[in-house]
């Protein structure tokens, strides 16, 4: 199934960027993160899901590999989640895509004007991002999503040479406080900050960082905050129009 393209004509994503400089560095980095074997643990876990399979997706040929980003190449906002889940991204291989936490962010990714369409469905629905990149503290889905802190560790450089790839990025919106605790960690490993002191969790939470980036706190998209009503669509697509605001600066 293909997605329909937005038709607003306030953002053009027909231009692509696949030639530029910055998307064949950022291909080059994900097919080296689509090789990585770091943690035997999470690569056993993928594979056992892929082979085992949900009722609903028994027709599937899951993905059952580390989760490449996606996005904007030249994007000046970027995405920190948590880890692929079990059954969206490690069947679908692209972030938040066949699960609940996709179907509630992206509609409000497409209403702020970063997707576009609003369903985010297969690799090959259609959905094109722009000014937007979307990535993870941990590229392989974890058991009951709690990955080891020797796990957050391994995936660390991933992140670390990522961001140093997105060269006009100046908004990070960190999705749920593992996503925000391993964005700071990369501040700290980069000799950003001295230590994480004064940088606390709390939704809509925001903070002014070096290089004249700007850090924005968010719950996760999980089912668990936004069935419960913790997060809902007002709150989140706050978020996203706060940090297209910030980006244009």
């Amino acid at each position: 199934m293909r997605g329909k393209h937005s038709s607003r004509k306030r953002y053009n994503f027909s231009v692509t960027k696949q030639d530029s400089h910055a998307a064949q560095t950022l291909r080059e980095w994900n097919e080296r993160v689509l090789a990585c074997e770091r943690c035997p643990r999470l690569r056993a876990y993928c594979q056992r899901v892929g082979q085992t399979k949900r009722r609903a997706y028994m027709d599937w040929e899951y993905w059952a590999r580390p989760v490449p980003s996606f996005g904007d190449p030249e994007a000046r906002v970027l995405i920190v989640g948590l880890a692929p889940g079990a059954h969206g991204s490690n069947r679908t291989g692209r972030p938040f895509t066949g699960d609940g936490s996709g179907d509630f962010l992206y509609p409000a990714l497409h209403e702020a004007g970063f997707a576009s369409q609003p369903n985010a469905i297969s690799r090959e629905d259609g959905m094109r991002l722009r000014d937007l990149w979307i990535t993870a503290v941990v590229r392989c889905a974890p058991p009951d999503n709690k990955p080891l802190p020797e796990e957050l560790r391994n995936c660390a450089s991933h992140l670390d040479e990522e961001i140093a790839l997105l060269k006009n990025l100046r908004v990070v919106v960190c999705l749920g406080k593992i996503a925000f605790d391993g964005y700071t960690e990369h501040l700290r490993r980069a000799g950003q900050i001295a230590s994480r002191r004064g940088l606390l969790f709390a939704h809509g939470a925001e903070f002014a960082v070096p290089e004249g980036k700007h850090l924005i706190a968010s719950y996760h998209p999980s089912l668990q905050n936004t069935n419960t009503g913790r997060l809902t669509r007002d709150m989140f697509l706050k978020i996203f129009e706060r940090a297209r605001a910030l980006a244009a600066e």
